[in-house]
């Protein structure tokens, strides 16, 4: 069976260059007998595939030497917690709402000390991101959290929030990778790896060092100390080592493709192509306020939930997997990450046109 487009928001599409050479490396890595599945953490095989791991993401973000970088188990959804018991010295955080996975944060981070929702875009199903130009931020709070790009609701910050010199932690699960970013502007940035990177099971977050200390909150375990991990090199236990070792293959693949900027330009023509012929159809449209609409995660719906059905079901017989949206919005959400080939958004979009024309 030849391979579908796979439009999934996580876990979601990997470059097909690198399942190929994960495929011919699976029995035997590099002459050494065994599979990185079944290699030892503490082995110097191992030391250099995390190393070069680092070295290449390092390499790709412009990462600022005061940053640590850490591989970490729990997923994104884990850090919900890990930042309030590591970040909340006056017991007060600023939260900035602009869909579920920031809204989930908010919520985790009450539990831990006050969590003040500053701006939110629930009013109209978070299909925008509010102006964060000017907001009013707690005096006290310890940092302000926003989660960048929204998988759920296809918006994006196109502009980081004016924080007044607060600490910025941005959630960058769904955009990591995709652009260039300027890693000096933010305190913390993470993101789970299974949109972007590589297969689910990890997240990635790049630490200002002065951040990782060991006053934390009382009763904060161990292992959701960002200390420990920082001072073991992302190795004080057994890590999620064939994803640290997949996230590796595909930084060089970044790389070899031309780094960030050449994706850059890439998502924005693949994004284009999907977003004008939303704008012109007379079924389809886009549910996201245009000048707030996401490179990576594009929904859109008929109106009508019965033809909505219809057409993901005719797509998947079609090879196009995983069109169906979010429960919360409804329709359909194509994800379009960086290993998404310009020819998938292509047939999408023929496809789309195709149906538009057999149901209008």
């Amino acid at each position: 069976m030849s391979r579908v487009y796979n439009f999934s928001a996580g876990p979601a599409v990997l470059p097909e260059e690198v399942l190929r050479e994960a495929a011919d490396e699976m029995l035997d890595y590099r002459g050494c007998g065994m599979s990185v599945m079944e290699m030892s953490h503490r082995s110097g095989m191992f030391e250099t595939i995390i190393n070069e791991a680092e070295a290449d993401l390092r390499d790709l973000l412009q990462i600022p030497d005061n940053y640590k970088v850490l591989f970490l188990q729990g997923g994104a959804s884990q850090q919900f917690a890990m930042i309030p018991m590591n970040l909340m010295k006056n017991g007060e955080a600023d939260y900035i709402v602009t869909g579920q996975w920031a809204k989930k944060a908010w919520q985790e981070a009450q539990k831990y000390g006050k969590a003040n929702k500053i701006a939110s875009s629930e009013d109209k199903t978070f299909s925008y991101i509010p102006d964060c130009s000017d907001l009013d931020i707690t005096p006290n709070a310890d940092y302000v959290y926003i989660c960048e790009n929204n998988t759920i609701y296809g918006t994006k910050f196109k502009e980081l929030p004016n924080t007044k010199g607060k600490t910025l932690v941005s959630d960058v699960s769904s955009c990591l990778l995709s652009e260039p970013v300027d890693v000096s502007k933010y305190g913390i940035l993470y993101g789970g790896v299974q949109k972007n990177i590589g297969p689910a099971g990890m997240v990635i977050s790049i630490i200002r060092e002065d951040l990782i200390t060991e006053d934390v909150m009382k009763g904060t375990p161990t292992m959701l100390t960002f200390k420990t991990h920082a001072d073991a090199g992302s190795l004080y236990n057994t890590p999620n080592s064939y994803c640290i070792y997949m996230c590796g293959k595909v930084f060089k693949w970044l790389k070899n493709m031309g780094g960030l900027a050449v994706m850059k330009e890439r998502n924005e023509k693949k994004a284009k192509l999907l977003y004008d012929f939303l704008d012109e159809s007379h079924l389809f449209k886009g549910t996201v306020v245009p000048k707030d609409r996401s490179l990576m995660n594009v929904p859109f719906v008929t109106g009508n939930a019965e033809l909505d059905a219809k057409f993901v079901k005719e797509a998947k017989e079609a090879g196009l997997e995983n069109l169906k949206g979010h429960r919360s919005v409804g329709g359909m959400r194509a994800s379009i990450y960086n290993a998404m080939p310009v020819e998938g958004v292509e047939t999408l979009v023929n496809f789309m046109k195709k149906f538009e024309k057999e149901n209008v």
